[in-house]
Formats: structure tokens, C-alpha cells, sequence
């Protein structure tokens, strides 16, 4: 399990535009321009088997299942390398979507180039976009690590999501999120 720091690119730049297709919905092709939230969008690197996803995928779902009706949409995308890591397969993912019991998007980046857009690094990695797609938030979710007895409470991403809900500046110390490395091709 490696300890890969997420990139935490500069605030204010537009969220790169991405047509993917979503393994849950035959491979479906979505964008981002039709998915993206009214008030807000979390664009979520993840995959099927990192520890550091398992071990918040479930506080993931709540907060999804808390806000999404607030206007803030979740985006999540897997980028890794399937030939090396078959667990992340798309046929895994949607697998994984149904055992998890989440219901926002997880789309599919077979050629990397989304992710090497995002400057993403690890999973999971987050990076929150305002209604015009201004990078507002990146970095962690919590706290909480594998193995640090931390409870998972998504502390650093509801405060995102209530300083955007309520017209509030975001908190000027924005710490990396922690987790495995993107599988690179």
C-alpha cells in the first residue's frame, strides 16, 4: 500500500472537460457537462481495490446521498491500468457500484488522459468545482487513514460543501489527500 500524496493543482482552474463511458449504464458515454451538479461537482479518482477507497467508500456514499439534493453532484472515475490490475476492470466496477450501494457515476478512463488532465496521483482524489466549474477544493477527505484509528467523518469535504452552499469563502489550508498511486500505464 503506497502513501501517494494528491497533486493539489491551483485553485480557480476549470475543471477539464471528459466524455467517458459508465460501465453501470452500458458503457453509455457521459460528460462532464451533463452530469456536473447545479451548485457544485466532486470529481473523485478512484478504483475497485485501493485500501485507502475501502476504507471511505461508505461515508463517500452518505455524503453523496446528503448533498446530492443540494445540487452537489459526485463524479467518480477509474483511470487504472486493468491489464495489471484486472480488479479494476469495468465489469468489476459495476460490481463494485452494486456491492457498495452508491449510486453516483463511475466512469470508465481506459486511456489515462482524463486523469493526466485532472494532475490526478492517487485513489482516492478529490477536487471540488463551484457551478462554473472553478476548482474551489482538492485534497482530502478527512483525516482518516487506514490503519490510523481516525474515524471517517468526510469532515474536509462537507466543510467545502457548506461554505459553498452558503456562500462562504473555502478554508485556505487544504491538505492532499493520501492513498495508492494511479496504476500508470
Amino acid at each position: 500500500m503506497m502513501n501517494t500524496p494528491s497533486n493539489m493543482i491551483a485553485l480557480g482552474t476549470k475543471a477539464p472537460f471528459f466524455e467517458l463511458p459508465n460501465p453501470s449504464k452500458s458503457n453509455e458515454l457521459q460528460s462532464l457537462d451533463d452530469l456536473k451538479g447545479e451548485k457544485g461537482t466532486l470529481v473523485i479518482f478512484m478504483c475497485n481495490h485501493c485500501p485507502f477507497v475501502l476504507h471511505v467508500i461508505d461515508k463517500l456514499t452518505e455524503l453523496y446521498e446528503d448533498y446530492n439534493e443540494s445540487g452537489i453532484e459526485f463524479i467518480a472515475i477509474n483511470a487504472n491500468n486493468v491489464e495489471k490490475y484486472p480488479a479494476d476492470s469495468p465489469e468489476k466496477m459495476i460490481e463494485f457500484q452494486i456491492e457498495r450501494k452508491f449510486d453516483f457515476p463511475y466512469l470508465y478512463d481506459e486511456s489515462q488522459a482524463i486523469a493526466k488532465a485532472y494532475d490526478a496521483a492517487c485513489t482516492p482524489d478529490f477536487f471540488f468545482f463551484d457551478e462554473k466549474l472553478d476548482l474551489i477544493y482538492r485534497g482530502q477527505m478527512d483525516d482518516s487513514r487506514p490503519g490510523n484509528h481516525k474515524e471517517v467523518t468526510g469532515e474536509d469535504l462537507i466543510i467545502a460543501f457548506e461554505n459553498l452552499l452558503i456562500g462562504e469563502p473555502q478554508e485556505e489550508i487544504q491538505r492532499p489527500s493520501m492513498g495508492c498511486n494511479i496504476k500508470w500505464k
